[in-house]
């Protein structure tokens, strides 16, 4: 398949994404979420795919919403918002669902959205000095589509501190709270990666599939028509026609402090 802003390499039942946006440190844009969704999807269906590793290029793993995509989403009505919000949302399922094992690889940041890539996966190797962050309330917004991922990862009560406040935090913390599976240093990440590789190569892919939809159903997250999906889009779309969410996004491309702070 062509891809403009991944790219995908097959290899003997192993299955590599990259995000390929080095230049704006792998920004999520509308073409990378499509991009990134229908790879998933077309990967899942191939019996010859047993394990997806996602990494990205350059010097992060994902720095969040591209600035271009996030002015264009300050100027949408609410239905482009709804819209939009349901096909970043959807990213975040076919990532969750997948029968696949899926480890990602993060690096340098990982900010916003790309944590709800992050929580999606299975397994998560992060280079000791990756920086993460959920700063959506910063921009008078929430973590909307990402939070029923994040929640189920993490838990409530460390949800509520990391959302709430937006701070910034390191890989090794982000492992304390079970964001990431394990830190390595960044000339360890290739044996990390190889390290659960040839785990789930041993492994019956049919049992792989049938214990993370297992683990799925004890957690209460089993259901892919759950209404929390479409509740959490309805809810961000919300926020960004809101007046706190257009002040938040005026405030942070005119590089000054919004009203409130």
């Amino acid at each position: 398949m062509d891809f403009k802003t991944i790219k995908v390499q097959l290899g003997e039942s192993v299955a590599w994404i990259s995000l390929s946006r080095p230049e704006v440190r792998n920004a999520l844009n509308d073409a990378m979420i499509d991009e990134l969704t229908t790879a998933f999807d077309w990967l899942n269906s191939r019996d010859d795919v047993r394990v997806i590793v996602l990494r990205g290029e350059g010097k992060s793993f994902c720095a969040g919403a591209d600035l271009n995509y996030m002015k264009a989403m300050a100027d949408y009505s609410y239905a482009q918002n709804l819209a939009d919000a349901e096909r970043l949302s959807k990213l975040f399922q076919t990532v969750y669902f997948c029968n696949k094992a899926v480890i990602v690889c993060v690096h340098g940041a990982c900010i916003g959205g790309a944590n709800g890539i992050v929580a999606a996966a299975d397994v998560v190797v992060a280079e000791r000095d990756t920086m993460f962050a959920f700063t959506e309330v910063k921009l008078g917004l929430t973590p909307a589509t990402i939070s029923p991922f994040v929640v189920s990862k993490i838990g409530n009560a460390v949800a509520k501190e990391l959302m709430l406040t937006g701070r910034r935090f390191k890989a090794e913390e982000a492992c304390d709270y079970r964001l990431v599976t394990r830190v390595v240093d960044s000339d360890a990440m290739l044996d990390a990666e190889r390290f659960y590789i040839e785990h789930f190569m041993q492994a019956s892919p049919d049992a792989v599939a049938e214990c993370k939809h297992l683990l799925r159903l004890v957690s209460g997250t089993a259901d892919p028509y759950n209404p929390i999906f479409l509740q959490t889009s309805q809810l961000i779309a919300s926020q960004r026609v809101a007046p706190a969410g257009q002040e938040g996004m005026k405030a942070f491309f005119e590089k000054r402090k919004p009203k409130w702070a």
